[in-house]
């Protein structure tokens, strides 16, 4: 039992930590729950009709999820997952504005917030498809941290009893949900 109740405090501290952080938000004047985001491609559309944006240099809008977060420096890739897929985002600190990676970016969004990403698409080296970033917009701030990533929502009891969290987790459970 000592596990459960360090895990139950550590759950606390980091939803107060994450109520700061729209506190402070808000402080700066950024609505941490707006109301407005104009998507103009899923993350599937990107990724089937890559060439073509790329080509073009056609600025595509995404909203989603974040899932993984890497800061390296100047810049940082987040993966966002929507309802159709995951995407990576590139997100350079001399695009978006050094007051706002810094400040914003970097201190106060964490994983499992909403966020749209608006940019144009290329392959990294690696080839995966991604969106370079030139504006990023915090859509929701989430208050429950996500379970990690490794090992997910192992509990069976918790899974029924937490289903959204299972939705979003867990893409097989998602795709029979929807089937259904």
């Amino acid at each position: 039992m000592p596990n459960e109740e360090n895990n139950s405090q550590n759950q606390n501290l980091e939803k107060e930590n994450r109520k700061e952080k729209i506190n402070t938000l808000r402080k700066m004047g950024i609505n941490p729950f707006p109301n407005n985001y104009e998507v103009s491609f899923k993350s599937k559309d990107i990724k089937e009709n890559f060439e073509e944006l790329e080509k073009n240099q056609t600025e595509v809008a995404i909203a989603g999820r974040i899932m993984l977060y890497r800061i390296m420096g100047k810049s940082s890739f987040l993966t966002i997952k929507d309802s159709t897929g995951n995407i990576q985002a590139y997100i350079q600190r001399d695009k978006v504005g050094d007051d706002f990676y810094n400040n914003v970016f970097k201190k106060l969004i964490d994983i499992g917030d909403i966020v749209g990403v608006k940019g144009t698409v290329f392959k990294t080296k690696t080839g995966e498809i991604t969106i370079y970033a030139n504006e990023i917009k915090l859509l929701t701030k989430s208050i429950n941290p996500l379970p990690e990533k490794f090992h997910g929502l192992t509990d069976m009891e918790l899974r029924y009893r937490q289903r959204y969290v299972d939705l979003i987790m867990n893409d097989e459970v998602k795709e029979l949900f929807i089937k259904r």
